[in-house]
C-alpha cells in the first residue's frame, strides 16, 4: 500500500543542536516501532510529523499535505506525547469529551463512552486524572487521541507506567488499529513489546537512520556479526568438535549442558547438524537462534554507532 507519510532529506536542528539529520523515509497503513536511545530524534520526528514544529530543511507530507500548512491534517492525525501535559482536575469523560467537541465530532459523548471503554476506563470515567496512575494518565491520553477516529495514530512511549494487562490490552488495541488500516507509529524502549505489535522497525541514532525493516531482515544485513545459535545435546563437547570443521561454523563454544555456536551462515549450519548428530550418536534436544531478537539487533545498531 502506498505511504501515507512521506518524510524527504528532513533535518531540524535548534541552535547548534542537531536533532534529525536528513532522514529520508515513508510510512504506511500498519504499526512501525520507532526506536532509538535518548536524543536519538524520535520525539523530534514524531512532532515533526504531526505539524507542531517546522523542518529546519526538507519536505514532509501526511496524507498528501503539508501538517504546517494545511489544518486538514489536523482532523486526520492524533498524537499521543510522552510528557505529562493534563488537567488534573478535570475527569476523564469531560478530558476526552472536550477534545471531541474542538475536533467537531459528530455525537461527541457517545464517541467518548466508546474510546473510553475501548481503553479500559469506564468505571473511573467520573475520576480526576489527578487521581489517576501513571499507567491510567496514558490510557486516557489514547482515548483523547481515538475519539477523533484518526487515520494517522503516533505514540510516544504510550506503555509508560501501565500494568502487564493493560500493556498487553494497549497492544493488542494497537494492533487491530494497523490491522485496520490505519498507520501507527510506536516509540518505545520496551523492545519487546515493539516487537510484539509492531510489523516494521524503524531505528534512529544521533538524528540519523541506523536501519528499517523487519527484525529478520535488519538482523540478516548484520553480516559483520555471526549468528548465535544454542544446541542442547546429550553430549556437547562431542558434537561441538564435530562442528569445528563444519561449513558455515566461526566458533563453538561449550555452555555447561548447552552448545553455543558462532555461524557465518545460520541456515547451513542448521541443515548440517542433524546429520553430524547422527553420525556422532549424540540426541539433540533443542536448537535455537540466540540474537534473533529485537533487543540484540538494537543492541548491535547502538554499539555501532
Amino acid at each position: 500500500m502506498s505511504d501515507t507519510i512521506v518524510v524527504s532529506e528532513v533535518s531540524k536542528w535548534f541552535g547548534l543542536k542537531v536533532a534529525v539529520s536528513e532522514v529520508s523515509i515513508g510510512f504506511g497503513p500498519g504499526v512501525t516501532g520507532l526506536l532509538g536511545p535518548n536524543g536519538a530524534g524520535k520525539t523530534t520526528l514524531m512532532r515533526l510529523i504531526a505539524g507542531l514544529q517546522r523542518p529546519s530543511q526538507g519536505e514532509l507530507r501526511v496524507l498528501g499535505l503539508n501538517p504546517r500548512e494545511d489544518p486538514q491534517v489536523y482532523r486526520k492525525v492524533s498524537l499521543v506525547p510522552e510528557d505529562e501535559s493534563l488537567y488534573d482536575r478535570e475527569t476523564a469523560i469531560r478530558f476526552v469529551e472536550t477534545m471531541a467537541r474542538l475536533a467537531r465530532v459528530d455525537d461527541s459523548k457517545g464517541r467518548t463512552e466508546r474510546v473510553l471503554e475501548t481503553v479500559g476506563l469506564t468505571s473511573a470515567a467520573q475520576r480526576e486524572l489527578g487521581k489517576f496512575s501513571k499507567g491510567m494518565r496514558q490510557r486516557a491520553k489514547v482515548a483523547a487521541a481515538l475519539v477523533t477516529d484518526p487515520e494517522v495514530l503516533l505514540l510516544d512511549e504510550p506503555l509508560n507506567g501501565a500494568d502487564p494487562v493493560q500493556r498487553a490490552e494497549l497492544i493488542r488495541l494497537f494492533k487491530e488499529l494497523g490491522q485496520a488500516g490505519r498507520t501507527v507509529i510506536v516509540s518505545s524502549h520496551v523492545l519487546t513489546e515493539v516487537e510484539r505489535m509492531a510489523d516494521r522497525v524503524v531505528a534512529m541514532v544521533d538524528g540519523r537512520l541506523a536501519a528499517v525493516g523487519s527484525v529478520a531482515t535488519i538482523r540478516a544485513a548484520m553480516t559483520d556479526r555471526p549468528r548465535q545459535v544454542y544446541v542442547e545435546s546429550s553430549d556437547p563437547k562431542l558434537l561441538g568438535s564435530a562442528l569445528m570443521v563444519a561449513d558455515g561454523v566461526v566458533g563453538v563454544h561449550v555452555d555447561g549442558a548447552s552448545l553455543r555456536i558462532e555461524a557465518s551462515d545460520a541456515r547451513a549450519v542448521a541443515l548440517a547438524i542433524p546429520g553430524i548428530a547422527v553420525e556422532r550418536g549424540v540426541s539433540i534436544d533443542s536448537l535455537y537462534p540466540a540474537d534473533e531478537s529485537l533487543e540484540s539487533v538494537f543492541r548491535y545498531l547502538v554499539e555501532n554507532r
